[in-house]
């Protein structure tokens, strides 16, 4: 079964004669003009005991319920029809329904591998089949530029020398931080080093 594209949870407004009138519908047909008490729910007016739900027949004047597929049902008959399974606690989604992955979650459900933090509508990558906020995942994850150790992203220039990955502008020597990208170097204790410092002293 496809899980909802949209809900709606209400409890009805109440009207009486001469407050507000409209055509009672059940059923997408006008019936008659409503004499008496009548209901506001989903932009229509009803008799209350028009309005039930469309599978247990339940009066819904007084109680929340859920649209679904223009049909008005009450919590436990949209529970057992229509609520999508979580996809991690494999129990229904009564409330908000978080869509990832292919797959259904509640909101609580839906959490970064490491942190364990709901991603709410934030951003998320994928290692391993699992899923980690942008934090732990460039934490875990990212290439880190050995010169300024922030992340080397997708589209940055970068070079590889010494046993490490550097961004092209952070490839200078330690001395006198000439850019060394396309020049040649030398290395001390792991550093870059220009050819008129590669025999300093102090590194």
């Amino acid at each position: 079964m496809e899980p909802p594209s949209s809900r709606e949870e209400d409890i009805p407004a109440w009207g009486f004669p001469g407050s507000s009138f409209g055509d009672c519908l059940r059923g997408g047909t006008i019936l008659c003009f409503p004499r008496g008490p009548f209901l506001v729910a989903m932009g229509r007016s009803w008799h209350p005991e028009e309005f039930n739900c469309a599978y247990c027949k339940t009066s819904l004047a007084d109680v929340c319920f859920v649209e679904e597929q223009n049909n008005v049902y009450c919590e436990r008959c949209y529970e057992q029809f229509f609520a999508p399974v979580c996809a991690k606690c494999n129990t229904k989604i009564m409330g908000e329904v978080m869509h990832a992955l292919r797959q259904t979650w509640h909101t609580t459900c839906f959490v970064c591998a490491a942190c364990k933090k709901p991603f709410g509508n934030s951003l998320f990558h994928m290692e391993d089949g699992e899923p980690y906020c942008e934090k732990d995942y460039i934490n875990l994850f990212s290439t880190k530029c050995h010169g300024c150790d922030f992340p080397v992203e997708a589209g940055d220039k970068f070079i590889e020398a010494l046993g490490h990955t550097w961004h092209d502008t952070c490839f200078i020597c330690a001395v006198c931080h000439v850019n060394l990208e396309g020049q040649p170097f030398y290395s001390k204790k792991d550093k870059p080093l220009c050819k008129k410092h590669a025999h300093a002293i102090n590194v």
